[in-house]
């Protein structure tokens, strides 16, 4: 043993270094945010930008170490999300807001259609762009919403209700188009979308059905083990879901449903500390992937995806708060607030990855969602100043 430790005791000295330093540099952005009273999601993706590949410095970090470690954070995040979701507003959500999953659906996915065709690209390809812009940030968003403080507000559950419709969206249309991508029988394709949708419906009544009793039993322990077994069984259900082709992060999310009473409060002020590190270091990670120079020729196109896809959250975010009856300030924020793209978006480029235009659908859609995910945080925070007026607490 001792003689395993000094070989090796000059490689994890580096190791420690480099994932030290980087952690104190998130920290040091992180108080700057706060400082200007912003989200610090724009700055972990440009601090990403500046220290991966052919940025300014390059750290020579274990990838699949940091990897598996952002991977956490985006199914902490969606926990953490869920646990501020009750199960009466889940049923509700999904009860009236298909009508408002359509329209998302529409208004943001065609143009990315659109511009992939335009391009010239093979129709399968730019159906992947359209799915792209389609689908917000589950972890921006709700990164941002916590940052900001606007859990409680009346424009969330609309918010909230979105992200769980395109999250469920996206059980049925990621099995479809990496089996068209494979080539598969329809019959192939029928079999793993039957498999996704299953998934997501027993998660999903599990969680509404035998959450109080899943609660109770967590209730009755220490604080130690109440965190090891909501992180075990978070990380347990999401390798579950994707493993059966379904994402991770609904998993994810459910279990935060299925908790309530003393266990969610509990819950919420024990993982607080491990999301925000985790999810830090994805945000880090997701923009650490991007070659600067390959954004050279795609970013006038991801300029101006992002200006129109942009537009089209904000009036989608607008039409989903006005029917929660939220004001005109909130219908703002709720559209503000969906802006960002991100981990799906990555996702389904990377399925693309073998095609003929699967490099220029990757370093389109890479540039697209740095500039939603910078662009996102931002116009949310400033929302309420449009018209040149800011509500207080009390007003939202």
């Amino acid at each position: 043993m001792p003689t395993l430790v000094a070989a090796g005791s000059t490689e994890a000295a580096l190791a420690f270094i480099e994932i030290g330093a980087v952690a104190l540099g998130l920290a040091v952005l992180a108080r700057l945010a706060g400082r200007l009273g912003i989200t610090a999601v724009p700055l972990y993706l440009l601090a990403g930008l500046t220290l991966g590949e052919g940025g300014l410095v390059q750290l020579d970090v274990t990838e699949s170490f940091i990897s598996l470690v952002a991977e956490i954070g985006v199914l902490l995040l969606l926990f953490a999300l869920g646990l501020e979701y009750s199960d009466v507003e889940l049923r509700e959500g999904l009860r009236t807001g298909l009508g408002v999953g359509a329209v998302d659906a529409i208004l943001n996915a065609l143009p990315g259609v659109a511009v992939g065709l335009l391009l010239g690209w093979d129709p399968l390809a730019a159906v992947l762009l359209g799915g792209a812009t389609w689908i917000s940030s589950s972890g921006v968003v709700s990164k941002v919403l916590t940052d900001l403080q606007r859990i409680g507000f009346r424009e969330t559950p609309a918010i909230l209700n979105l992200l769980v419709i395109e999250d469920l969206a996206m059980a049925v249309y990621l099995p479809v188009v990496a089996a068209l991508i494979v080539g598969g029988t329809v019959l192939a394709t029928v079999a793993s979308v039957g498999v996704a949708l299953t998934v997501v419906i027993v998660i999903l009544l599990a969680a509404l059905r035998y959450g109080r009793r899943f609660s109770d039993l967590l209730i009755g322990g220490s604080d130690e083990s109440l965190l090891l077994a909501v992180f075990g069984i978070t990380l347990l259900v999401a390798g579950v879901a994707q493993r059966l082709e379904v994402s991770g992060a609904i998993g994810a999310f459910l279990v935060g449903l299925a908790l309530s009473g003393a266990a969610e409060e509990r819950a919420t002020k024990l993982v607080a500390p491990l999301r925000d590190l985790f999810a830090a270091i994805f945000f880090l990670f997701f923009s650490f992937q991007v070659d600067p120079s390959a954004l050279v020729g795609v970013l006038g196109a991801a300029i101006g995806l992002a200006i129109v896809t942009s537009l089209t959250k904000l009036g989608t975010g607008w039409y989903a708060a006005r029917r929660v009856g939220a004001g005109r300030k909130g219908r703002m924020r709720a559209g503000a607030t969906l802006i960002a793209r991100g981990e799906f978006s990555i996702v389904i480029a990377a399925l693309g990855a073998g095609l003929a235009d699967g490099a220029e659908l990757g370093a389109l859609v890479a540039g697209y969602v740095l500039i939603t995910a910078i662009v996102g945080p931002l116009a949310a925070k400033f929302a309420d100043r449009l018209g040149g007026v800011r509500l207080t607490p009390a007003a939202r």
